[in-house]
């Protein structure tokens, strides 16, 4: 189940150390995904829909903060050009 935290606070993102964590970028497409491990990202600008397969699409954008479950097969579909910190455990 994908996890979106609409507009974390500051402070929240501070504790999570997300400002240190790499970043990732992708312009506007489509493709399949899968999740080896659980990834944490927070998206500084785009507009995503991720389906997970068998599951119901999920919209995410700028200022959320979205947990993937590890093992997760999807598929992106990115509306508009997508730039993210993200981080696996």
């Amino acid at each position: 189940m994908i996890k979106v935290e609409k507009n974390p606070t500051p402070e929240r993102l501070s504790a999570l150390g997300v400002h240190d964590w790499p970043t990732w970028g992708r312009e506007v497409s489509s493709f399949p995904w899968e999740y080896d491990n659980e990834e944490q990202c927070y998206l500084l600008e785009g507009d995503v829909t991720v389906t997970p397969e068998g599951g119901e699409p999920v919209r995410i954008g700028q200022g959320d903060l979205v947990t993937f479950p590890a093992g997760m097969r999807c598929r992106w579909d990115i509306h508009a050009p997508v730039y993210k910190h993200y981080t696996f455990r």
